[in-house]
């Protein structure tokens, strides 16, 4: 299955930074939902996403490496699996200055109607934005 990929650098700010002086891990959670978001709002169109919502089910990160103030990061997402109602997607942060990748990650997600908030099973339409060649 291939999946749609997505990618975005951004610089590190002081937000970011905790009391050992790197980036704070739950950081780099925010920044693999916000991947997530993205991804979602750059494939779909706004009829879709107002119809459907996605809640978590599981997070999963290893860290391999720290991030600091005023690094530049690229975050890429992608959709490795899904399955009934469910899709588990993989995140990976690097350094482009050196190519280090930093985290590694995944969230298994559930797609739910926004109207009533009941998981559903994912429609064609959805999983043809994320396995496109599937």
């Amino acid at each position: 299955m291939t999946a749609a990929r997505f990618a975005f650098t951004f610089t590190v700010n002081a937000d970011s930074i905790d009391e050992l002086g790197h980036v704070n891990n739950i950081r780099y959670l925010e920044w693999c939902l916000d991947a997530a978001s993205r991804h979602w709002e750059s494939l779909t169109p706004k009829h879709l996403r107002e119809r459907y919502v996605w809640v978590v089910l599981r997070h999963e990160i290893d860290y391999q490496a720290p991030a600091f103030l005023g690094e530049e990061l690229q975050m890429e997402t992608w959709v490795s699996w899904s399955k009934a109602a469910q899709s588990e997607r993989c995140y990976t942060l690097t350094r482009p200055s050196d190519g280090k990748v930093l985290i590694r990650g995944k969230t298994r997600w559930c797609l739910l109607q926004a109207q009533d908030h009941k998981p559903i099973k994912i429609p064609p339409e959805i999983l043809n934005l994320f396995h496109p060649n599937t």
